[in-house]
């Protein structure tokens, strides 16, 4: 499998030190958290995505997504939604990116977030094979489970539109992992993996040290072209442990279960 990891785990840290981090971890991959706070986002210009993209090259590391917020299943009207994805697509597009990451964000109208999302995706899916990248709908809030997002995405049914497995919250959805793998196989982008102390403590720990059934995961999406991302939430944690440190180890954790899938 080939190993990445989201720049939500060195907030504002400049795209020459993600890069060099990368490499000298033995990483292939960046997951670009596409915020405001961060050094690249929709709203920077042409020559600061230019020089993005040459960072990247130089050092041989790819950049998998465009993480970026907009929650397709929110009340409301769909233009300022559908804006918002354009403006991550373009993004990925400029960058190279093959991924958009979007979220549900339904609230706590989950069946009419059903329809909306499907919708709204459906409506940015032409705009994705154009510019030939892939939205990805997490497993996330109000759509955690694998069940939740596989029925938007098969209502949308158009192969510029995926999912993206965020293990946590399959399992915090009381999924297993064969049962998410299940649902989500036909849609998948590519599985983020994180580690946990328990439901009520999600300050992000070392890969393994934690609860949540990594090991089932990965074996359920072991393969060469498959990424796995390992999204630390430093971001929110600040008191958690400094990412850096832990990379070395945690590629070793992901590479070791990778060979014995």
């Amino acid at each position: 499998m080939k190993l990445a990891f989201s720049t939500l785990g060195v907030p504002g840290m400049p795209m020459s030190e993600v890069v060099a981090l990368a490499g000298a971890c033995g990483f292939q991959g960046v997951e670009l958290r596409a915020h405001p706070e961060e050094p690249v986002h929709p709203g920077i210009g042409a020559k600061e995505r230019a020089e993005v993209v040459e960072t990247f090259a130089a050092a041989g590391v790819e950049i998998l997504t465009v993480a970026g917020y907009a929650k397709v299943a929110a009340p409301g009207e769909d233009a300022p939604v559908l804006e918002e994805i354009r403006g991550l697509l373009e993004l990925a597009r400029d960058l190279g990116a093959p991924y958009v990451r979007v979220f549900p964000g339904a609230g706590e109208d989950v069946a009419g977030g059903d329809g909306r999302a499907a919708r709204r995706l459906g409506a940015a899916a032409e705009t994705a094979d154009e510019y030939g990248v892939r939205i990805l709908l997490e497993t996330h809030d109000s759509h955690r489970a694998g069940v939740d997002a596989a029925r938007v995405v098969a209502a949308v049914g158009h192969k510029n539109v995926g999912i993206l497995w965020d293990v946590m919250h399959t399992w915090l959805g009381g999924e297993d992992p064969v049962t998410s793998h299940g649902v989500l196989a036909p849609h998948l982008g590519y599985v983020q993996v994180k580690d946990i102390a328990s439901a009520d403590d999600t300050t992000p720990l070392a890969l393994g040290s934690g609860v949540l059934p990594l090991e089932e995961c990965l074996a359920q999406v072991s393969g060469a072209d498959v990424w796995v991302c390992w999204e630390y939430e430093k971001r929110w944690y600040p008191e958690a442990a400094e990412l850096p440190g832990l990379l070395v180890a945690g590629r070793e954790f992901l590479a070791l279960r990778a060979s014995a899938a």
